[in-house]
């Protein structure tokens, strides 16, 4: 199994060690038609089941904005990935997608994200504090002024670079998770893998 490099010279050497080991202690797996352009309360709550901690006044703020998520979801395939070229990847939705979450009290990157995965599993990260101080610790621009919307997408372009650096790692490693009964995206299994390098 090939190795896995981070940035300032971090290198993985156990990739799938450490992705197992976090599979089989938290629940990874989302029913089926969670890829839909539906977005509900039960998105929500899945959120919550993985950590999110997003209140009833936040559920209930977020799904104030409900048709404008599901407009920009439905204009991004459920099996867009971030794997592919840059022009094929599809931002301007993204940012569409990110920019209704804009200006709600309590609501940030990480609830955000841990909402939207789901849906765009191969496309959208969980930009957690431990991702996101990974991301701009040498990549300051993802800090500049922009919109909300702009600013997660800046992060999301910036993983995409140690995405496409360890394209090959990955791909193994979520055929050796699949061999084991975890379906997991290369997105979902780079996530694990910054989250152990920072916050361990």
């Amino acid at each position: 199994m090939e190795s896995v490099t981070l940035r300032r010279n971090v290198e993985v050497e156990n990739p799938f060690g450490v992705v197992l080991a976090f599979v089989e202690a938290y629940s990874t797996s989302y029913p089926h038609g969670a890829r839909s352009s539906a977005f509900d309360e039960s998105d929500l709550r899945r959120a919550n089941r993985g950590g999110a901690r997003i209140s009833a006044a936040e559920i209930a703020a977020i799904l104030e904005r409900r048709t404008q998520i599901e407009g920009a979801l439905s204009d991004i395939d459920p099996d867009a990935s971030l794997l592919g070229a840059a022009r094929s990847i599809p931002w301007v939705p993204l940012t569409q997608v990110f920019d209704a979450f804009a200006d709600i009290r309590g609501v940030g990157f990480s609830k955000m994200t841990k909402a939207l995965h789901p849906k765009r599993p191969a496309l959208i990260p969980m930009l957690d504090s431990f991702v996101r101080a990974y991301l701009t610790a040498d990549d300051p621009g993802t800090l500049e002024p922009q919109s909300f919307g702009d600013r997660a997408t800046a992060l999301v372009r910036s993983y995409k670079r140690d995405l496409d650096r360890n394209r090959s790692a990955l791909r193994g490693l979520q055929r050796a998770l699949a061999g084991r009964g975890y379906l997991l995206t290369e997105v979902r299994i780079l996530d694990i893998l910054i989250w152990s390098a920072v916050a361990g």
